[in-house]
């Protein structure tokens, strides 16, 4: 079994080269990062990850967890490495200064990110949690509950859950039947049942911090009347210590097909006369608040999907080279490894583009977060902004629809080996198949595409980026070694305004059409975008070329990986805009009764 090498360059070439970190550091705030920064946190990040959480992540998957007496026992090893994560500040990595944190960029914090997933996706799950759970509470909470629970959570010292699911309102949150009955010193009682809570309880921290989503007893129907609350696992005393345990307890654990080491709990609310909360934000305004943790997470899990398929990709590309098998195809020669096979090469160069263009996106959308947040022309942060919400459902849809495949390549890679548990590439597949599920499905995400953010504003700021990535391809013909790629670009993307133009003329007279649609129109979407981000690093390659700066064959090889995307990758398009054109009137003609 191979050992997880943080990608530490492809990182640093596409936040120098493509994502603007320079531009990033010149941010008000965000000066700290500067790359002689950024290096050093992503060299110590390499090590903890290789070190310390990729040998727990078989530890996990086999041992798993386990409830016992209402207490959630974690895999060994764990605690230690949560007590080390902890104490070395990674938590607080993007968190306030003022509670703890250490305010960097998320431009800067989102490669830690993707080590972190790659190494141990069960382990860095809690982490995530808080670094959501802080951006809520910061933007919502009260003064007074800021001042209790903030740092405790920026810093990690407690864990952090968000509990939106029953077990009768999944998706569909306007279901919530978990109620909050207020008393008189503005606290409040909950009574309910919340399913799939990630980390719900653990022994990892001393205190859990869970967001509640519940509804007052006046509350209006739907989802205009669900309201959130602060519920801690302990309550806390006046000095900041900790008190009694609250009325929460965990009642069972899900049996998963991967994530194992990730406790996955249904939590019981107020069996012991209500437990206690506090409300975060306005009254019946609580989803709201709860989407800034949710956009966070959403985030976050396109992260797991590129960290997901970066270790498979690492997996299989070790072992092509080792294992020995068969004839070379045009020389007859035998004894080399199957990475030489024409076949298993072009699986790892679909693995290895791929993820090089999910990277790309998603650091750049990083960076897109850190200038909405920081710009000091509110115009030009008002653009950044518009950016990162359009692709907000393609940076989570598309990314891990990308890992899922590039997991399930890697098996195929490996032969009847990947399907052997002992390879570890089973896993990689196991862990990688809820990332297209929680915080959203792939299909949650295309319906929120086409509905929340092109057709509610005509498709204007996707009009605006198609602007931008236009401009590229000009940049492409202008390159005598890249002028090729030049026309594949602009003919999908003048592909990809058509089948725009297409859904905002039919969204309104043929809707379900439209929506049986929209996962295609995601893939096409996100496939177009990977187009552009694995363009913008060949022709930052080039220049580097040109100028004789880095690694001339390092360079060379991401010329050859945008060559290899452009040709395999990007003529998918086509198919996805059929899919889009033509395919939803086959899905809501077709007979439900005969399915």
């Amino acid at each position: 079994m191979s050992s997880y090498v943080p990608p530490l360059r492809d990182m640093k070439f596409i936040l120098e080269a493509v994502a603007g970190l320079e531009s990033v550091n010149q941010l008000p705030g965000c000066e700290e990062a500067s790359p002689d920064v950024v290096d050093a946190i992503l060299e110590e990040a390499g090590k903890f990850a290789s070190g310390v959480l990729d040998p727990l992540n078989r530890v996990g998957d086999t041992q798993g967890c386990r409830l016992e007496e209402g207490r959630v026992h974690c895999a060994e090893g764990w605690k230690e490495a949560y007590d080390q994560f902890r104490a070395s500040g990674w938590g607080g990595l993007s968190g306030p200064a003022e509670y703890g944190g250490q305010a960097l960029p998320k431009l800067a914090s989102t490669p830690v990110w993707e080590m972190w997933f790659s190494a141990n996706t069960a382990f860095a799950m809690l982490p995530q949690l808080n670094v959501g759970q802080a951006e809520a509470l910061e933007i919502a909470a009260s003064d007074a509950l800021k001042a209790v629970f903030l740092e405790k959570v920026v810093t990690g010292e407690w864990g952090a859950t968000m509990n939106l699911t029953e077990p009768q309102a999944g998706s569909d949150l306007s279901a919530t039947r978990t109620r909050a009955e207020p008393g008189e010193d503005g606290s409040y009682r909950l009574f309910g049942q919340k399913i799939f809570i990630s980390y719900g309880e653990h022994e990892l921290t001393e205190n859990i911090v869970h967001l509640v989503l519940a509804r007052l007893p006046d509350a209006p129907p739907g989802v205009k009347g669900i309201s959130l609350f602060l519920v801690p696992k302990y309550l806390v005393t006046d000095d900041g210590g900790l008190g009694a345990r609250n009325d929460v307890r965990c009642i069972s654990i899900e049996h998963k097909m991967g994530i194992h080491g990730s406790p996955t709990c249904t939590l019981s609310f107020g069996e012991q006369g209500g437990a206690l909360g506090w409300m975060v934000g306005a009254p019946n305004r609580g989803l709201e608040t709860m989407f800034i943790m949710m956009n966070d997470a959403r985030f976050g899990v396109g992260v797991q999907g590129v960290g997901l398929g970066e270790r498979a990709y690492q997996r299989a590309v070790a072992y092509a080279r080792e294992r020995v098998q068969g004839r070379d195809a045009v020389t007859g020669a035998s004894g080399l490894p199957i990475i030489h096979h024409p076949d298993v090469k072009r699986m790892l160069l679909a693995m290895r583009s791929r993820l090089m263009a999910v990277r790309a996106l998603l650091y750049t959308a990083a960076g897109w977060f850190d200038r909405a947040h920081h710009h000091p022309d509110p115009e030009v942060a008002e653009r950044y902004r518009r950016y990162v919400d359009l692709l907000m459902p393609v940076a989570k849809g598309w990314s891990t629809e990308v890992g899922n495949d590039v997991c399930d390549l890697a098996i195929q890679v490996f032969g009847g080996m990947g399907f052997v548990e002992e390879t570890g590439a089973a896993q990689h597949f196991r862990d990688a198949r809820i990332i297209t599920i929680y915080e959203g499905t792939t299909g949650i995400q295309a319906n929120d595409l086409i509905g929340r953010k092109i057709q509610r504003e005509q498709g204007a700021t996707l009009r605006t980026l198609l602007e931008e990535m236009r401009a590229l391809a000009g940049g492409l013909a202008a390159d005598t070694e890249l002028a090729d790629l030049a026309p594949a670009l602009a003919s999908a993307l003048d592909e990809l305004e058509s089948v725009l133009d297409w859904v905002l003329a039919n969204g309104g007279p043929h809707l379900a059409d439209v929506l049986a649609g929209a996962v295609p129109f995601l893939h096409m979407l996100g496939t177009v975008c990977g187009a552009w981000q694995i363009s913008r690093a060949a022709l930052a390659a080039r220049q580097r070329l040109l100028a004789e700066s880095g690694d001339a064959a390092y360079l060379q090889s991401v010329v050859g990986l945008a060559r290899y995307y452009m040709q395999n990758v990007t003529p998918q398009v086509y198919a996805y805009s059929g899919a889009v054109r033509q395919g939803g009137a086959a899905v809501t003609g077709f007979d439900v009764d005969q399915l």
